[in-house]
């Protein structure tokens, strides 16, 4: 079973949290501030974060930007209801999801469980794809590799997050598709999309910076209204 790490100084909450993942079956680590969680996400195998913001010693934003700098592990964010930007934010420096606070639990495991889900859906789709001898796919001079998920843009590695990394293996997939909103939200996030739920955007912005602009770099383009698709690079899409 997964190892989740639960970043969170209310004891109310966490004491909530923390019987109800176990008793799913979850092993649990606990820190009661930003740098205890930040010491713990560092030095465990840990499955998925959950990260509150409003933490002592280093708060849940700080703690996220130098948890990215070197890991990708999936995190959910527990935001203050109804703060736009706190979850803006948070989506903007990496978070994969966020719930609301006071949140119900039982709609936070099946956020767990979802996420979760994708993170190991995308680990058999590594292993069974043989793209080619080396696995590689080449498009212009983006190449991805499923295997070992690394990610170049003209030769630069990239730091994907997980979502990040999900979303681009979508677009790819479908070159010069249109790919609507609804569809991404669901095969990508593995929930249906929610009117005024920016955070489907807000992963598309990340990774548009991520990839950078370039005359062989694939390009992501809005279709107003509509959704999104990979606008191919002059040089033809190609399995290496």
């Amino acid at each position: 079973m997964a190892t989740l790490l639960l970043v969170e100084d209310d004891e109310g909450l966490a004491g909530l949290l923390t019987e109800l993942l176990e008793l799913e079956g979850f092993t649990l680590l606990r820190a009661r501030d930003g740098e205890e969680g930040l010491v713990l996400a560092r030095s465990n195998e840990v499955d998925l974060v959950i990260l509150d913001i409003m933490l002592p010693k280093k708060n849940g934003f700080d703690l996220l930007r130098e948890l990215r700098q070197d890991k990708s592990t999936p995190v959910i964010m527990l935001t203050a209801r109804g703060d736009e930007v706190d979850r803006i934010v948070g989506l903007e420096m990496g978070a994969d999801d966020y719930l609301p606070k006071p949140c119900s639990p039982r709609e936070l495991l099946a956020r767990i469980r979802a996420l979760l889900r994708r993170v190991d859906l995308e680990r058999q789709t590594a292993v069974e794809t043989t793209t080619s001898l080396t696995g590689v796919k080449t498009i212009g001079l983006l190449q991805i590799n499923p295997k070992s998920r690394q990610v170049k843009a003209d030769s630069r590695e990239l730091s994907l997050t997980s979502t990040e990394y999900s979303l681009l293996f979508e677009l790819v997939s479908h070159p010069d598709e249109l790919l609507s909103r609804e569809t991404l939200s669901r095969t990508v996030l593995h929930k249906r999309l929610q009117p005024f739920d920016r955070s489907l955007d807000m992963h598309v912005s990340n990774l548009r910076k991520k990839l950078g602009e370039g005359d062989g770099l694939p390009r992501i383009a809005t279709v107003r209204g509509q959704g999104y698709l990979l606008s191919m690079p002059s040089a033809q899409m190609r399995n290496g």
